[in-house]
């Protein structure tokens, strides 16, 4: 427990959203003379490793620090893609000014493709222009036949963001440190019992991706293969006819390759399978010279299994939930915290984790105006 009385906000979770949103927050209090006091505390029961790539026993909620990851925009087709869009382009911008700023975060700016054994009307429907409109990402460009794998019938390539999740949410810890935050390592049985976790509370931010009893949220359970190749420079999506996938996503700053991957909804198995694990690695064997550029040196052939992975990614009917709630606090004397909510992103928590971030903030800005305005009430009584 953190003992002094400066005000405080309680950020639940400690994955890239959390993180995300801890900075964010940071940000905003220092922009503020009046919050100079203010602090912001991450309560968490699990952390970011700055071990690249690195083997070791984790848990099977933690996706962040699994994931692949990279941006792959998706068509803003539904009202909930077209939001999921505009944060994913918000995201986009935030990594380029990341980059520029520090080339070693663990983001890289790379080629990534798209293949479709049977591509929707939204994806041939793309332009370069309505392509960048759309994500902020440049270089979009459509394959011709002699350029698709086989049984392929459409694709398209563009440059990316590539993500060492390990080296990238150990960073944003560092930063988020450094700056003066907070940690305190500890597991909640609910949201409200994190209004007590330190002195002075003032309201709760829920990031904390399963969530605490949502019947909305689900997992959807993915399995992937990380691989000791560091010979690819492309990250290739192919989706199959049959619903499943085959991607290649090298992870730069020698943490290997992710080769996937499966997504399961409401499967709660925890453990991988020899058989799923055979079958990714098979998946991709067509896949790695078109994840290659011209002047590669690099022998995909001699590939070797680290670790078998299953993450279950965090994913809520409806979309991603982000909205301020007052609910009955049972553990402190308040009668009432507010919570903003910002959980449940599936596996998009990466590409859009800067644009959630920044509508927390905008959240919160108007919470603390209302804060303020409801002490200044009291004041005069």
């Amino acid at each position: 427990m953190i003992h002094n009385s400066s005000p405080a906000i309680v950020v639940i979770g400690c994955g890239v959203i959390g993180l995300s949103s801890a900075l964010s927050l940071q940000e905003l209090l220092r922009d503020d003379p009046s919050k100079s006091s203010w602090q912001v505390v991450i309560v968490s029961k699990e952390w970011p490793t700055s071990i690249p790539g690195a083997p070791i026993p984790h848990s099977i909620e933690y996706s962040s620090m699994w994931a692949g990851a990279h941006v792959r925009p998706i068509p803003p087709t539904t009202t909930q893609l077209r939001q999921e869009g505009l944060w994913l382009k918000q995201t986009v911008s935030k990594f380029n000014s990341l980059l520029k700023a520090e080339t070693q975060i663990g983001l890289t700016l790379a080629p990534a493709i798209e293949v479709f054994e049977a591509p929707g009307d939204e994806y041939k429907a793309q332009t370069a222009e309505s392509f960048e409109a759309d994500s902020g990402l440049k270089g979009y460009r459509e394959l011709t036949a002699k350029e698709l794998p086989n049984g392929t019938t459409f694709g398209f390539e563009y440059e990316s963001y590539c993500i060492n999740s390990p080296i990238y949410c150990g960073d944003l810890l560092r930063k988020f440190i450094i700056a003066g935050g907070k940690t305190i390592n500890a597991t909640l049985r609910s949201v409200d019992e994190a209004s007590i976790i330190t002195p002075n509370v003032q309201f709760l931010v829920n990031t904390s991706g399963i969530g605490f009893n949502d019947s909305k949220v689900f997992p959807i359970r993915g399995h992937i293969v990380l691989t000791n190749s560091t010979c690819f420079d492309k990250t290739i999506t192919r989706q199959n006819l049959d619903g499943t996938w085959n991607f290649i996503i090298p992870r730069f700053f020698s943490g290997g390759t992710v080769i996937g991957g499966t997504k399961e909804p409401h499967d709660w198995r925890r453990d991988p399978d020899s058989a799923t694990c055979r079958r990714l690695l098979t998946g991709v064997e067509e896949l790695k010279q078109y994840a290659l550029s011209s002047g590669s040196l690099g022998q995909p052939e001699n590939i070797s299994v680290i670790q078998e992975i299953v993450g279950r990614r965090p994913a809520r009917e409806g979309g991603l939930r982000l909205e301020i709630e007052f609910p009955s606090n049972t553990y402190s004397a308040e009668s009432k915290l507010p919570v903003i909510h910002a959980y449940g992103a599936g596996g998009r928590g990466f590409e859009i984790s800067w644009g959630v971030a920044s509508s927390v903030s905008k959240l919160a800005k108007g919470l603390m105006v209302k804060l303020d305005q409801t002490k200044g009430r009291l004041a005069k009584l």
